[in-house]
C-alpha cells in the first residue's frame, strides 16, 4: 500500500471496467453470507491505495458498513489444514507464534480448489506490498537510517529465515500430500508473513481473560475488512462479537469520502515497517521518535568531570538497569506533545543529578520513596510534556538536549535537507515512492527531536 492517491473515480460512483477478481470475491461474499451495506462500494479509483471502500451516499454513525460471519475469516482453524496444524502443534511453536496460519496460507494460497480462491485471489502476487524487507539493504540504510526501521528488517529477516528452516520445512517434508517445499518455498513464506503484517487482525483478549502472562490471540484474515485503508483520523472500526465482526461507522460519513479504519496508534515509522505504507509528513497525530536509552547514557557521560563522578554514574546506570528502568537495547519514546515513557525517563533524569547522598538513601531503600505512586507518575507525565519542559531543571534540559542531539546526527541528512525537497517546486514529484514515505518517517521523528531540542536549549 501506499499513500499517493490513485485515479479519481467515475462520476456514477462507480469503478471504470470490469474488476473480474473482485466481482468474484463479491458474489464469494453472498455464498458465505458477509453482508455489505448498499450504502458502501469497493473500488481501487479515488482511494489512497489500491483497493478501498467509499460511501455511496450519506452514512449515519453506528451504521453497520459490513458483518463477517465468524465461518468466513481464514486462519489455521478454518482451513482445510486444521486437522494437521492441530496434530503438530507441539512442533509448530515458534517466537512469532504465526507458523500454523503461515501454513495454512501458504496451502490456500497455491491450491486452486480452495474454498478461499476468490478471496486470496484478489493478491494475484505480493508485488503491491513493499514492505522495506523487500527493498535492498542498500535502499534500507541509504533512506532509512536513524529511523530504526534498517534494524528492525534485519531482525525480522533473520527470524524468517530461522524459522522456515527449522520450524516449517521439517513440518511441510513430514506431510507433502499439503505441502511442496518446491513450491511453498521461503520468498512464498516471507511475502506471506508481509501478507499477515498487513492485513491481518488480532482479537483483543476478554477483559476476564486479560493477565499479565496471557498469550495474546493469533492473528486471522478478515476478508472485507483487510480492503480498508489506514488513517489515524478514522471514520469506521472493527467490532467483535460471538457470531461475526462487524465495521461501523464511529461519524458520519459524505457520500464520496473514502471508509478508513484503523490500525491502531501508528507512528509513520511502525506504518511502513509492517504496513508497507506512511500517512504525509504532518499529518499523523500519533508520530513519535526514540531516543535510546544508551543514547542518555552517552549524553550524561559527556558531563562527567572526575574518576569519582565516573565510578558514581555507572554505579547510577547500574542501579536503573537492575529496576528495569532503563536496557541496553531500550528507548524513551516521545510523541508529538511530549514523553510517552514519562514515568521510566523522570526516574532515570531524578536518579542521575542526584547527589551522592541522596543516591545513597535512594539504594537503602531499593528504589523506593515516599512518593505516592500516583502522584509520581502525574508529575512525571506533567513535568515531561513539551508545553511544561522549560521548567526542567537546567541539568535535565541539558542532557535531554544532548541526547537528542545525538539522535539527529545519526540520520543522513539534516532535517533542512529534508524540507527542502518538500518546499522546493518540482523537488517531491521527482522523489520515488520510496523515497517519499521514507522523507516522511524521517521528518516525523527529525521534526519531534528537533522541537525537544528547541524547548530544552539552555543558555
Amino acid at each position: 500500500m501506499v499513500t499517493e492517491a490513485k485515479r479519481a473515480k467515475g462520476e456514477d460512483g462507480n469503478s471504470h471496467g470490469e474488476d473480474e477478481p473482485l466481482q468474484k470475491f463479491l458474489q464469494w461474499c453472498d455464498r458465505v453470507n458477509l453482508t455489505l451495506s448498499n450504502k458502501v462500494y469497493l473500488s481501487k479509483e479515488g482511494t489512497v491505495a489500491e483497493y478501498g471502500m467509499l460511501a455511496k451516499e450519506d452514512i449515519e454513525e453506528g451504521h453497520v458498513l459490513f458483518s463477517v460471519p465468524r465461518q468466513a475469516l481464514l486462519h489455521q482453524g478454518t482451513s482445510k489444514t486444521k486437522k494437521v496444524l492441530e496434530e503438530g502443534k507441539g512442533s509448530l511453536e515458534s517466537p512469532s507464534g504465526w507458523v500454523p496460519l503461515l501454513l495454512a496460507l501458504m496451502y490456500e494460497y497455491t491450491c486452486a480448489e480452495s474454498h478461499w480462491r476468490p478471496y486470496l485471489s484478489l493478491w494475484p502476487d505480493f508485488r503491491m506490498l513493499d514492505h522495506p524487507m523487500f527493498w535492498s539493504k542498500e535502499e534500507r540504510e541509504l533512506l532509512l537510517k536513524g529511523t530504526g526501521i534498517p534494524e528492525a528488517v534485519d531482525t525480522d529477516l533473520a527470524n524468517i529465515h530461522k524459522e522456515y528452516n527449522d520450524t516449517v520445512l521439517p513440518f511441510m517434508r513430514l506431510h507433502p500430500e499439503l505441502w511442496d517445499p518446491e513450491r511453498h518455498t521461503l520468498e512464498l513464506y516471507q511475502s506471506l508473513v508481509a501478507f499477515i503484517m498487513a492485513y491481518s487482525f488480532q482479537e483483543p483478549a476478554e477483559e476476564e481473560d486479560e493477565e499479565e502472562d496471557e498469550v495474546p490471540n493469533p492473528p486471522m484474515m478478515v476478508p472485507m475488512a483487510d480492503m480498508l485503508n489506514h488513517v489515524c483520523n478514522h471514520n469506521a472500526n472493527l467490532e467483535y462479537t460471538h457470531d461475526c465482526l462487524k465495521m461501523v461507522a464511529v461519524r458520519q460519513i459524505r457520500k464520496g469520502e473514502e471508509v478508513f479504519n484503523t490500525y491502531g496508534q501508528m507512528a509513520n515509522w511502525q506504518l511502513l515497517h509492517m504496513y508497507g505504507f506512511t500517512e504525509p509528513f504532518n499529518s499523523n497525530s500519533n508520530d513519535t521518535a526514540d531516543i535510546q536509552m544508551s543514547t542518555v547514557y552517552k549524553a550524561a557521560v559527556q558531563g562527567v568531570q572526575s574518576a569519582a563522578e565516573q565510578h558514581l554514574l555507572e554505579e547510577k546506570w547500574n542501579t536503573l538497569c537492575e529496576m528495569e528502568t532503563v536496557g541496553e537495547k531500550g528507548a524513551f519514546v516521545f510523541g508529538k506533545n511530549g514523553s510517552l515513557t514519562d514515568t521510566e525517563l523522570y526516574t532515570t533524569l531524578k536518579v542521575l543529578y542526584m547527589s551522592k547522598e541522596q543516591f545513597k538513601g535512594f539504594q537503602e531503600n531499593e528504589g523506593w520513596e515516599d512518593d505516592d505512586g500516583e502522584d509520581e507518575e502525574s508529575k512525571a507525565a506533567e513535568a515531561l510534556s513539551f508545553e511544561k519542559l522549560s521548567a526542567l531543571s537546567p541539568d535535565w534540559k541539558r542532557l535531554l538536549h544532548m541526547a537528542a542531539g545525538f539522535t539527529l546526527e545519526q540520520y543522513s541528512e539534516d532535517m533542512e535537507s529534508d524540507l527542502r525537497l518538500l518546499e522546493k517546486p518540482g523537488a517531491l514529484t521527482k522523489l520515488s515512492s520510496r523515497e517519499k514515505r521514507a522523507l516522511n518517517v524521517r521528518l516525523g521523528q527529525k521534526s519531534i527531536l528537533h522541537r525537544l531540542q528547541q524547548l530544552t536549549q539552555t543558555l
